[in-house]
């Protein structure tokens, strides 16, 4: 039996690299990422994504592909030292958990919080597991009032959690999420997603996570999620790590609350994940005037 190839496998890939139609849609895609960037680089220059420590707060969303680098090498540590990088208070991972048999977890933990000071909070059903449907969620600082496990529907097993953190800036409702690849499911499951954001207290929402959703405009999947979140950027592309043109994940905002996004493209990150992290800065404040102010929540301790 031949030996499958993987869309990552090196030999197929220098193979590729050798075609001169290769060479050519390289350019070509290189050149619509540098258009799409433009369209968006004043306002990157005026918004670093680094938190003002009085009224913001920085968010990650990454896909570690299992802690599996485009080297073929698992390798937890080195997606910690990714993390680590990010400097981030709260960060999403998808991917967290062994998809088969017993979700057991794949992170590193202990060098997650010596590295980057951040604390798993607790989603997995398996006493040993990270996630849920590969979803887990570290924070920094604050407290977790609600946790609700999602399961969405659609051809293969999807999940997202929704959790309502108090955050030091204020409360959030975090979606985490890691949609699915055909388009009709992902349809389904935003909306799942959008029946299950309106339950509880109105606090600025963020959805964060692997959307799989590469097409801009009316042909998206993700359309009915402007009414709550407004425009949809399609400009941070994080995938493949080692040549980004697909703005795979994503970081959406209720009015006001995301002030800044940037893909986080290091050495490290180029090779630990066939994502690249990406981050953001938030203003809970900012979404709190929009929505018209806070709602007053009692919080649990998250635990450790």
């Amino acid at each position: 039996m031949p030996k499958r190839r993987t869309f990552l496998d090196p030999v197929l890939l220098a193979r590729l690299r050798r075609k001169s139609r290769f060479t050519a849609l390289k350019a070509r895609l290189r050149t619509r990422l540098q258009a799409m960037q433009a369209a968006d680089s004043g306002r990157a220059k005026k918004n670093e994504v680094r938190a003002n420590e009085d009224h913001e707060l920085v968010v990650a969303s990454y896909n570690v592909h299992k802690c599996i680098g485009i080297d073929g090498r698992f390798d937890p540590m080195r997606i910690a030292s990714v993390i680590a990088e990010l400097d981030a208070d709260v960060v999403a991972i998808q991917e967290a958990d062994k998809r088969f048999g017993r979700r057991s977890g794949l992170l590193d933990l202990k060098a997650l919080e010596k590295e980057a000071g951040l604390t798993l909070i607790p989603t997995s059903h398996e006493k040993d597991g990270h996630g849920w449907h590969g979803n887990a969620l570290f924070l920094r600082k604050g407290k977790v009032r609600d946790m609700r496990r999602l399961s969405l529907p659609g051809a293969e097993p999807r999940g997202a959690l929704v959790v309502d953190l108090d955050l030091p800036m204020g409360p959030l409702r975090l979606v985490a999420a890691h949609l699915g690849l055909l388009r009709r499911s992902r349809r389904s499951q935003v909306r799942s997603i959008l029946n299950e954001i309106e339950q509880g207290p109105r606090v600025p929402i963020l959805l964060v996570g692997d959307l799989n959703e590469w097409r801009p405009g009316r042909k998206s999947s993700l359309q009915e999620l402007k009414p709550v979140f407004g425009p949809l950027s399609q400009n941070h592309f994080s995938f493949p790590s080692y040549f980004p043109f697909i703005a795979l994940d994503r970081v959406i905002g209720s009015p006001g609350l995301v002030t800044a996004m940037k893909v986080h493209d290091s050495a490290l990150a180029k090779v630990a994940s066939d994502h690249l992290p990406l981050k953001a800065t938030i203003d809970i404040p900012a979404a709190l005037k929009e929505i018209g102010g806070s709602d007053a929540l009692v919080l649990n301790e998250v635990s450790s």
